[in-house]
């Protein structure tokens, strides 16, 4: 089993964990996530902590596509203050910082979280690794091609989970010269993939565990599901528990997502079932 040392803490990964989003953005594509308030923030952070979440995950920039980029230090402002209140609240929680800059990732970590969640796996900022390795952060990076604006252009390929496991594997020997070697991957669920090859990923997730790191599968309401299901993201969360219940049989070992309860009782079932 897998073991990521965070800081002074250790991520055991004996069974598959949950990962609770929380927004500190206005215009994130789920509006259930948004915690534009400190208070709401650290209210649905122990709300998240009591339906089960080893992790939480504080974003500043929205991702979505057509999302405005916005610069380092609105999401310092944005983030930071957040961070601190739940951590006040939540001290032996691992909190998450969802960011791409450097600089944002290191006030995040100095603020009391202990993670860099990093949608460009370095590319964005190649201050980011020395960084996370100098902060003896944990560290998740993500698939996804093009840049900031573009990211959400699907790429051409032949192969799908070929083109992954190339794309981990160089990374894994970049980021181990850099001196990381236990972090965590994101193979990208809508990012740089067309509908078809969203779910092909999840159903042929197995392919991945040859790279020998952690999966973070992050389906939570997008929308490849709701499209899918002619309904919108507020309808959502029953088509988010399929497709998280078959990558947690394709061997995810983290679930990011909007419902935390949800999630958790997903991993208890399987659990159970394979007792």
């Amino acid at each position: 089993m897998f073991k990521i040392h965070l800081k002074d803490k250790v991520l055991d990964f004996n069974s598959p964990i949950v990962m609770g989003i929380l927004n500190a953005t206005p215009d994130s594509f789920f509006k259930g996530s948004r915690m534009e308030l400190i208070d709401q923030g650290v209210q649905k952070a122990l709300e998240m902590a009591n339906e089960g979440a080893s992790i939480l995950d504080i974003g500043g920039q929205s991702t979505r596509p057509g999302a405005a980029i916005i610069t380092a230090q609105i999401e310092i402002e944005r983030v930071v203050p957040l961070i601190e209140a739940i951590h006040s609240v939540l001290p032996h929680l691992p909190l998450s910082i969802d960011t791409y800059h450097a600089s944002v990732a290191k006030a995040a970590l100095e603020a009391g979280a202990s993670i860099v969640n990093d949608i460009s796996c370095g590319n964005f900022d190649h201050k980011m690794i020395d960084m996370v390795v100098a902060k003896q952060a944990g560290y998740i990076g993500m698939q996804q091609t093009g840049g900031p604006e573009t990211m959400h252009e699907i790429a051409s390929r032949l192969d799908l989970m070929q083109d992954l496991v190339d794309y981990f594997d160089v990374k894994k020997k970049q980021f181990a010269a850099s001196g990381l070697t236990e972090w965590i991957i994101d193979p990208g669920f809508g990012f740089s993939k067309s509908t078809a090859e969203n779910f092909k990923m999840v159903k042929s997730l197995s392919q991945l565990k040859m790279i020998g790191l952690p999966i973070l599968l992050g389906v939570s309401r997008k929308s490849s599901i709701y499209k899918t299901l002619g309904v919108d993201v507020d309808a959502a969360l029953n088509g988010t528990t399929v497709l998280n219940t078959v990558g947690l049989l394709g061997g995810a070992d983290i679930l990011r997502v909007h419902d935390v309860m949800e999630a958790k009782e997903a991993i208890l079932l399987l659990n159970q079932m394979n007792a």
